[in-house]
């Protein structure tokens, strides 16, 4: 079965960490990662990797994705340049077409009333309170949220992420899913094991 893509959000200041666990694992999964620029103008990560988007955030529709990938950037909190990424989620959501956002990526989507009737999770409540949303009393304290198609994690968990977004696409379920994030995140040998009998490692 054709899988559409996920298309990961890149812009300046992007947070390099957060995403990698996902986007490496889905791409081995058969997806095809896309990367979604405000522009087709090169962005520059946090860590200063230069990336040339594949496309303009314009031309994304959530009828040609799997899913949208908004990964934290100093942007979220010091200027209103990546509200149209958060806008774009909702139009996603709408249409009933899956969203992760981790770290800065949470606030944005707080800040677009998103997370108001949606249990989420982000770095620290009192992060998200600070953006004035009303989703205050849906904040779970845990590494990773799923609630619907919407993933949300803080800047500590892109593990976690990553396994809710498997979770999400069905990519890995139950003891592979379970191993998958042992292995990852605890570095549990016995858990690649798992991973190597079923062709997943």
């Amino acid at each position: 079965m054709h899988k559409q893509p996920v298309h990961l959000a890149v812009y300046d200041t992007l947070a390099d960490w957060e995403p990698g666990h996902a986007t490496a694992h889905l791409a081995r999964a058969g997806y095809e990662i896309r990367t979604v620029g405000p522009t087709r103008e090169p962005v520059t990560s946090v860590g200063g990797l230069r990336i040339q988007p594949d496309l303009a955030l314009a031309d994304v529709h959530p009828e040609g994705s799997s899913l949208l990938i908004l990964p934290g950037a100093d942007l979220w909190d010091t200027s209103d340049d990546l509200a149209p990424f958060a806008r774009t989620a909702r139009e996603f959501l709408d249409a009933g077409v899956r969203v992760a956002a981790i770290c800065g990526g949470t606030a944005g989507l707080a800040r677009e009333g998103l997370l108001d009737d949606r249990a989420h999770t982000s770095a620290v409540s009192f992060y998200l309170a600070a953006t004035g949303y009303q989703g205050g009393d849906r904040y779970v304290d845990a590494d990773a949220v799923t609630d619907g198609n919407l993933v949300t994690a803080g800047p500590t968990e892109p593990v976690a992420f990553a396994r809710e977004i498997f979770r999400l696409l069905g990519v890995y379920e139950g003891e592979l899913l379970d191993a998958w994030y042992r292995l990852f995140h605890d570095s549990d040998a016995e858990a690649y094991a798992v991973l190597a009998k079923a062709g997943a490692a």
